[in-house]
């Protein structure tokens, strides 16, 4: 063979060893940052869900021990009355 041919295969053969591994490695890391940019906003839209939720739970749970004091008051207030009469 001559040397115009070996030359452009010899370039090829260097492009397809090392520049091909190395688009595809970058290809799949870019890939892969891609995809925990998309898990990352989808655990911190759950984790937003949960706090919401969580706070709200709270509030009822205060409205709920409100309420139990003011039937306890209540009560107590019945049952004071109740002594009374008889």
């Amino acid at each position: 063979m001559n040397e115009e041919v070996i030359l452009p295969i010899g370039g090829m053969i260097f492009i397809l060893v090392l520049l091909v591994p190395l688009a595809v490695v970058l290809a799949w890391q870019g890939f892969r940052t891609y995809q925990i940019k998309i898990t990352s906003k989808a655990e911190i839209a759950r984790d937003e869900a949960y706090r919401k939720l969580a706070e709200e739970a709270v509030a009822v749970q205060r409205k709920i021990s409100d309420d139990l004091a003011d039937l306890r008051a209540r009560v107590a207030s019945i049952e004071k009355m109740l002594r009374e009469i008889e």
